[in-house]
């Protein structure tokens, strides 16, 4: 199992013939994602070649859909353009649209995020990595070759460079699938989301919850482990030695007096029984013994 993306989704690519569409378009296809077309109205009509692959190119998300029944998208599209092309995506009904564009105005943002929740698409990002199911199906840029081996973790992340080290580190053990939600201040699927899908995931047995400072996010996710997460969380909160009032990295990243503080969520999340690991690899130690200590338990 896995959540959100499956070898049986069907991924259209909206901006594929251009250079960052058409360089991930290659790697999600190598690792085993099922693209069935890209969107370009300009290039309708036409194929682009992906070594073996030839991938049709669509005049819109609506005839991509109607064509190859396709129930994802990717959004590659610059940053004045990606609303309109979110929501064509949605006026569509495509089910999941991940948002990699960085840049988008937060205004732009909260307009499409509204529209495709009314129409009942989940939107994963913007300025987010996507996610990936090792094995079935790698919708954004997660290198696929950090995580090739499936397993029982399930990743959630704001970070996309943490979402590949925390990946990395714990290569040997495996994921259901990794969600990389973005760290701009307005996100559409979040920590909750992907905490509520994981615990309903039967093959997903400890959960990793990355965060970092800025907002309340990780304090409302904190809550959301009290009320209904019954498995195993493991979290690590980036930013400890960021300075208050300061934008870090993110858009979404930054602090004012003790609010959105990596100190205050540590707590918030320990409140609960998270374990919280200082650093990305201590993080890692804390899931291995996680899962050691619960499959001794079984075994006994």
């Amino acid at each position: 199992m896995a959540i959100f993306l499956t070898k049986e989704s069907k991924v259209l690519v909206q901006g594929m013939t251009g250079g960052e569409g058409m360089k991930h378009t290659r790697r999600m296809l190598a690792a085993g994602t099922d693209i069935v077309g890209g969107v370009n109205p300009r290039k309708a009509g036409r194929t682009v070649d992906f070594d073996e692959r030839a991938v049709p190119v669509f005049g819109s998300v609506s005839e991509g859909m109607a064509a190859t029944g396709a129930d994802v998208t990717v959004v590659f599209v610059p940053p004045p353009f990606a609303k309109a092309a979110v929501i064509e995506a949605a006026d569509a009904g495509i089910g999941l649209a991940v948002v990699i564009t960085e840049g988008i105005p937060v205004h732009d943002t909260v307009a499409f995020q509204a529209y495709a929740r009314e129409r009942g698409t989940r939107i994963v990002g913007p300025n987010c990595p996507g996610l990936i199911s090792p094995g079935q199906s790698n919708a954004g840029i997660i290198p696929a070759d950090i995580a090739a081996k499936p397993g029982r973790i399930g990743l959630v992340s704001k970070s996309g460079t943490l979402t590949y080290q925390l990946m990395y580190e714990l290569r040997e053990t495996g994921f259901s699938s990794a969600v990389g939600i973005g760290g701009d201040p307005v996100v559409g699927t979040t920590h909750i989301d992907c905490l509520a899908a994981f615990e309903d995931d039967p093959d997903t047995e400890l959960i990793v919850l990355i965060g970092e400072i800025g907002g309340d996010a990780e304090e409302r996710a904190a809550a959301c482990i009290a009320e209904r997460v019954t498995k195993p969380v493991i979290g690590y909160i980036a930013g400890f030695t960021a300075p208050e009032g300061k934008t870090m990295g993110h858009a979404g990243a930054i602090v004012s007096g003790s609010s959105g503080t990596a100190e205050a969520k540590k707590k918030a999340l320990e409140a609960v029984g998270v374990r919280v690991g200082s650093t990305p690899s201590e993080t890692a130690r804390l899931v291995l013994d996680r899962l050691a200590a619960s499959r001794d338990v079984t075994h006994n």
